[in-house]
């Protein structure tokens, strides 16, 4: 889900902000001086950073859930509950809670009398059903009449917020906007109060929204109907295998009950971090933030997924024909980012894919000229579990996907027989340490990267760690991961053809 607002002063301030003194000295040690961490009563982390750069701050929250924490029959419904965090709370978007609260639950009866009907053994009565979906159907617009749309976003607006936004991902769900720096208590009042007290209204509506989402992204577009096929054929137990927009049956029958029931389970302070940077006094700020986030009743933290991906075996294929630009991608499944050798992955990913100098733009792009775009994907679906790394180039209309794969398997025997060069490692090590810079130009970069740290690592040292470790990666390293990596019983192939001859 995408929200923006016009770019008012203040999130032109936020983009103006470059590389500065502070980034080129970005250390530890200097960092450490302005950041506080602390977890409160009941469980939720709150990170403060002190960066006062410009009158604005930047906010971010991380919810430790995903697609991969869904199963069968909710498959993206992570998802759903970002948009419906959104639609406020009783104080927030409503004219008249009390019979809204009627209203939403004549909704609730309705649907379930049409669900089921439409999903009765031996198939429905289609009069009977129409009838119940035009009962379906007036209940929701006579809820509507209660609802002030948008108000939680217009708040913000108003009050010169920015970047308002929200993304859900395998791993985890997370929440961003900024404003200026004395508007700190509304933040952590609408921040706090939007996972204290949701209100699921609109749900089957937006719940509409979503399969017409998913209708875009993914069954009109051959490139997702594809990755989609392919990803399930790469996991054969592990969820990661599911796609996070969910499949369309249970976009059309997960239910208002459903969602509340994994809000309940997922969104506990436990499983919630908190943070903050920009203009802010550290010691002012902390009273009134434990104030509103610890509102948030205490729960356990769910359980980690439990299944673990069987190793692979044998190589698995899929294609796909389709009248599209033809397609063709390779993955091998790699350890989680918590891995020891996430670096060295890391370092193989920069020395195949990270820009015009990179081993597969210029074999395949630039010499070759058999792809229009070539590149690796280090991390997909995501990384908080054991993944894939994924290979993936568009042939050019003289091309094939034949040539395609012998090229990039030349890559990759090339990476397993071979050390890479002094030089090659000299300029994935640089880039490291110019990307870790980059990251941390704005308050949101910063918010994001310490989010991350903290909820994968446990540690936000670990944004600083990991150039360290890239920057111990040996050509050695290299080769030892290759060969262990790049074999054809740990790969899946995916391609979409036009006809036979790709």
């Amino acid at each position: 889900m995408t929200r923006r607002f016009v770019l008012t002063v203040l999130a032109a301030a936020l983009l103006a902000l470059g590389a500065t003194p502070w980034a080129r000295a970005l250390s530890i040690e200097e960092f450490e001086k302005n950041l506080t961490i602390e977890k409160l009563d009941n469980g939720l982390t709150l990170i403060v950073y002190e960066r006062k750069t410009a009158p604005v701050v930047s906010f971010f929250t991380h919810v430790d859930v995903g697609s991969v924490n869904e199963v069968n029959g909710i498959t993206g419904l992570a998802h759903m509950f970002e948009h419906m965090a959104f639609k406020g709370t009783s104080k927030i978007g409503t004219k008249d809670y009390k019979a809204e609260v009627k209203a939403m639950a004549e909704v609730d009866r309705t649907y379930h009398a049409f669900a089921a009907e439409r999903d009765r053994p031996g198939g429905a009565d289609e009069e009977k059903l129409a009838a119940l979906k035009a009962e379906f159907n007036a209940a929701q617009d006579k809820a509507g009449e209660y609802i002030v749309t948008s108000e939680f976003d217009e708040i913000i607006e108003r009050n010169g917020g920015a970047g308002l936004n929200a993304g859900t991902g395998a791993d985890s769900t997370v929440y961003m906007y900024a404003l200026p720096a004395n508007k700190l208590e509304l933040f952590a009042y609408l921040e706090s109060e939007r996972f204290l007290d949701p209100v699921l209204r609109e749900f089957y509506r937006e719940r509409d929204v979503v399969q017409e989402e998913r209708r875009m992204r993914t069954e009109s577009s051959p490139f997702g109907r594809m990755f989609e096929q392919f990803i399930s054929v790469a996991y054969i137990a592990h969820p990661y295998g599911m796609p996070t927009v969910g499949y369309m049956s249970d976009l059309q029958r997960f239910t208002r009950e459903d969602a509340r029931a994994f809000y309940a389970k997922y969104y506990v302070p436990a499983n919630i971090t908190v943070v903050i940077v920009g203009d802010v006094n550290t010691k002012k700020a902390l009273p009134m933030l434990r104030k509103y986030f610890g509102r948030l009743p205490a729960g356990d933290k769910p359980t980690p997924v439990r299944t673990i991906e069987p190793r692979q075996i044998a190589e698995k294929i899929i294609i796909m024909p389709d009248a599209s630009q033809p397609l063709y991608a390779e993955a091998y499944h790699r350890p989680a980012a918590t891995h020891p050798d996430n670096a060295i992955y890391n370092a193989i990913s920069d020395v195949l894919s990270s820009g015009r100098t990179s081993r597969l733009y210029r074999s395949l792009v630039r010499d070759k000229k058999i792809a229009a775009t070539a590149a690796a994907f280090n991390g997909f679906p995501g990384d908080k579990y054991p993944t894939l790394m994924l290979f993936f180039a568009l042939p050019t209309p003289d091309s094939t996907n034949e040539q395609i794969k012998e090229a990039i398997r030349a890559e990759l025997e090339l990476l397993k027989a071979e050390p890479v060069s002094d030089e090659e490692l000299r300029m994935v090590k640089t880039k490291a340490k110019a990307g870790l810079i980059r990251s941390m130009r704005s308050n949101g970069g910063i918010a994001s990267q310490l989010a991350t740290a903290h909820v994968q690592f446990g540690d936000w040292r670990e944004i600083f760690n990991q150039v360290a470790k890239i920057e111990a990666v040996t050509a050695e390293d290299i080769m030892r991961v290759a060969n262990e990596t790049f074999v054809s019983t740990n790969r899946t192939v995916g391609m979409i053809v036009n006809d036979d001859s790709n």
